[in-house]
């Protein structure tokens, strides 16, 4: 059905569909075909019934019956005349009755039949028949040579659905043909069915015998094949879509229909009894596959109808096993068979009534599913007539055609399933088009609004951080610059400080300027590029005091907190530390190196001057500047340590990686 090869999520559509076939076109095509498959096959029926002076139909026949204690081999060579029984007449096409007697565990039924009026021929002979109903062996005798066998020995179940073939080689010194004997094998509760016979050139029998392969045989099988490759896409389905239980009945549908024809269509012979049980109960089971696909579509459970259908269907096909011999049908099928086939006709009637009238005013889809079961039902009456003898073996199995009611009962539903899910598919996507253009509107406006919002807040940001810079160059120079300028000059107006002493704090006041400069500078988080500056800085001065500076600064990585603010702490820390140096320790030598700790960088400023006593120094008003580097280094969560001794001190400014805390202003 429709459902099962639609998926519930359909691909999201731009706009509405570019391309589908007009409805009046597709009725169109749907039509046309279904013209082409009736004028082929009125085509073929009038090649079936088409006389020909070149061939001779054979209606008038002999017979008789013998018995034998098993199925035996045909022999090579056989006299009509020498055979024991007596022959009686009888009109072709017609079921002979079974005689001889019946205790006999295998009966013979010759068919004799002559074969005088036959226009003479330079070629071979072909033997058609529309059937030879029989469950057993054929073998056939031309002028009492054997010239044909369908099966050595044993049962055959599918004679029933084969037209009959068979080509007479004709050899050079053969006599006229004058005789066709039918040795028929079957068990004594069988009743043999010939259809009327004909005798002619093969090419002009072969579009006779084309017609009923084609009609009976051909045509089912592919409508069978297709149908199961739907119901194979349908499994697959299933299987990534569990919940969905649909696509796994309509496996089954299609998988046990295909099952339950394949004795129109499987070639000769087969004489397996599996395989007449499982053709037998497929019906069954075809029958209790579309009752619960019914229930899908209505909607009514039905227990007391489902428990019925389920339980016959089991309890038949557990009887006829053959394994287990519970009834006396096997090797025979003669005598179950049309009981088998008068049961499932009844339950498929009960099954489409019952859900005909469930599915009336609940479900259109059900009210045709109804309709089609009805369909096969009335198709099935004359196969259960043919196999009781009722009509001609000449007759048609429609059974076979079951599975194309079927399968176009199913495609019409996945048609106007599909159609219907286009058009909500289309009619669902012009809405959502329509909400696009209004969401593109609204979207449009309020991206406006936050490009107006994003530009002032960025100016706001970028006020904001001139406001933060401002302020922190002038706390800097108010504590820098600013004390060491009013340091001199207080000193100078005293009159109490030398020219040197007041060119020094001068100098001082420079560095400390370039130091607030060089903060400023982008060091982009590069603690090797800050100290670069610092000994850009530095050098000149140095030259003149006669200290060597050693450079021993390795690659580190870069610090994300780094800063101008925490630039400024650590410049000031380090010029503090060579400061220091140069005014108290007389050292000859200055040595500045970097090491990578675990969890920080060590910047190690080392010198070979006179030591002092550390404590003593932090303890001494006069230490205020220590306190400062140790003030600065917390600003930005590191430390600060010393370790002097007579052969020098040693300064450690240690800095972290990763900084948990804001930094504090720089002052």
């Amino acid at each position: 059905m429709g459902v099962l090869i639609i998926p519930r999520r359909l691909p999201n559509l731009e706009g509405r569909m570019k391309y589908r076939p007009s409805s009046l076109f597709a009725n169109a095509v749907f039509v046309l075909s279904v013209a082409l498959l009736v004028a082929l096959g009125a085509w073929y029926l009038a090649e079936d019934a088409q006389p020909s002076s070149a061939s001779l139909h054979l209606t008038q026949a002999e017979w008789q019956v013998s018995n034998a204690p098993e199925y035996s081999a045909p022999p090579l060579t056989v006299d009509s005349k020498t055979l024991a029984g007596s022959w009686q007449q009888a009109g072709l096409p017609q079921a002979l009755p079974a005689a001889g007697d019946a205790a006999g565990a295998i009966q013979t039924t010759w068919v004799r039949l002559s074969t005088q009026g036959q226009p003479q021929a330079s070629g071979p002979l072909a033997l058609y028949g529309a059937r030879i109903k029989v469950e057993g062996t054929v073998a056939v005798y031309a002028n009492g040579r054997l010239v044909h066998r369908v099966q050595p020995q044993g049962q055959l179940w599918n004679s029933l659905f084969t037209p009959f073939w068979l080509v007479l080689d004709k050899r050079a010194d053969d006599a006229p043909l004058t005789e066709i004997l039918l040795r028929l094998e079957h068990s004594p509760s069988t009743r043999v069915g010939v259809s009327s016979l004909w005798l002619g050139p093969p090419e002009a029998l072969r579009g006779r015998y084309y017609a009923r392969q084609w009609l009976q045989r051909e045509l089912p099988a592919t409508l069978s094949a297709a149908f199961l490759v739907v119901g194979i896409f349908a499994l697959f389905v299933w299987i990534k879509r569990r919940q969905e239980t649909d696509y796994l009945l309509f496996f089954n549908l299609a998988a046990v229909s295909f099952a339950g024809h394949l004795h129109y269509y499987v070639g000769l012979p087969i004489i397996v009894d599996w395989f007449a049980w499982l053709t037998s109960n497929a019906l069954f089971w075809l029958v209790t596959v579309l009752h619960l696909f019914l229930r899908q579509l209505h909607g009514r459970p039905l227990t007391w109808l489902t428990r019925a259908v389920v339980g016959v269907t089991v309890l038949v096909s557990v009887l006829t096993l053959p394994a287990l011999a519970v009834l006396p049908v096997f090797p025979s099928t003669s005598a179950l068979v049309p009981m088998m086939y008068a049961v499932v006709v009844l339950m498929a009637a009960t099954v489409c009534l019952v859900g005909g009238v469930s599915a009336w005013r609940r479900s259109s889809e059900g009210r045709m599913l109804a309709l089609g079961l009805g369909v096969c039902t009335l198709l099935g009456v004359p196969d259960w007539l043919l196999h009781n003898n009722v009509i001609s073996p000449e007759g048609w199995f429609l059974g076979a055609y079951t599975n194309a009611v079927t399968f176009a009962m199913f495609g019409s539903l996945m048609y106007y399933r599909y159609v219907s899910a286009i058009g909500k598919v289309e009619q669902l996507n012009a809405s959502l088009s329509q909400l696009n253009a209004g969401l593109e509107l609204r979207l449009k406006a309020r991206e406006t609004e936050l490009e107006i919002s994003y530009q002032r807040l960025r100016e706001a940001e970028t006020r904001q951080t001139i406001s933060d810079e401002r302020q922190r160059l002038m706390q800097d120079m108010h504590d820098g610059l600013g004390s060491y300028l009013i340091s001199a000059i207080r000193s100078v107006e005293r009159g109490d400080m030398s020219d040197l002493k007041v060119s020094q704090i001068l100098k001082d006041c420079l560095d400390d300027l370039k130091l607030t400069i060089d903060s400023m500078e982008p060091v982009e988080a590069d603690l090797l590029l800050l100290l670069a500056t610092l000994r850009f800085r530095l050098e000149p001065r140095l030259e003149g005091t006669g200290v060597a500076l050693l450079w021993e600064v390795k690659e580190l990585p870069t610090l994300a907190w780094l800063d101008p603010s925490s630039a400024l702490h650590i410049l000031r820390i380090v010029q503090e530390t060579i400061a220091n140096i140069l005014r108290h320790t007389r050292a000859s030598e200055i040595r500045v190196s970097t090491a990578l700790a675990s969890t920080g960088v060590q910047v190690t400023i080392e010198d070979n001057g006179q030591g002092f006593d550390v404590d003593k120094a932090l303890g001494a008003a006069a230490g205020r500047g220590l306190h400062n580097q140790q003030r600065r280094a917390q600003a930005v969560d590191g430390n600060v340590s010393w370790k002097s001794g007579p052969a020098g001190t040693q300064f450690m400014l240690w800095l972290p990686l990763k900084r948990v805390g804001q930094p504090f202003p720089a002052g």
